[in-house]
């Protein structure tokens, strides 16, 4: 029941705020989410494509909004792995919901898939708002960190939106379509996967 009242406020907090600012609401809601505070962008995004719909609102604005709001929170949450360290994280993140075992996932994570995991990890509702802080732990390529997270953010943008506008007046439904849209970015992982390593294999065997 309690989780019920937060999210509900948290919906409230969100709906108030893209209707009053606009985009500057969108802009800044997804920064404070990429920044580690738990503002879901599944309300974000779809709730401002259901003001697309009412033509309150310009749908590619408000992918641009979210996506560059999106890469600004991430740079915050970036060089706090980078200027604070992993000790400090660990420390301090159970005030920002962060979990010693949220880091230990993402650490893995990135370890494993290396630099472009900052791209796909923008596609998984799970990781997405983490991956940021070992990856400034790492210390990763700040250039490259921005053109994965900006590509991932705006896919990802653009998928809540769409949903948005889709279901117009009944965006909400969107938690019982959840299961749908994470199978559908999965499948848009593996085709992407699919064509790298084509292209690969591509230049390996013409040189």
């Amino acid at each position: 029941m309690v989780a019920l009242d937060i999210i509900s406020n948290l919906a409230n907090f969100v709906i108030q705020t893209i209707s009053n600012a606009g985009y500057l609401g969108i802009f800044f809601l997804m920064v404070a989410e990429s920044a580690l505070i738990p503002i879901p962008s599944e309300i974000i995004m779809p709730f401002s494509g259901y003001l697309a719909s009412t033509g309150k609102l310009n749908p590619v604005l408000i992918i641009l909004a979210g996506s560059i709001g999106n890469l600004v929170g991430s740079l915050i949450a970036y060089f706090v792995g980078v200027k604070l360290g992993r000790e400090f994280i660990v420390k301090y993140g159970k005030y920002v919901l962060l979990k010693k075992s949220h880091l230990d996932w993402t650490e893995s994570y990135f370890k494993k898939y290396g630099d472009r995991s900052t791209f796909v990890s923008r596609l998984l509702p799970a990781i997405r708002t983490y991956i940021s802080l070992p990856a400034g732990v790492a210390k990763m390529n700040l250039k490259k960190f921005s053109i994965y997270t900006f590509a991932g953010s705006i896919i990802w943008s653009t998928m809540l939106t769409y949903v948005g506008i889709a279901l117009g007046d009944q965006w909400t439904r969107i938690r019982h379509y959840s299961d749908y849209v994470d199978g559908a970015v999965i499948v848009g992982i593996i085709v992407i996967i699919i064509i790298i390593a084509k292209k690969r294999i591509g230049k390996q065997e013409s040189s």
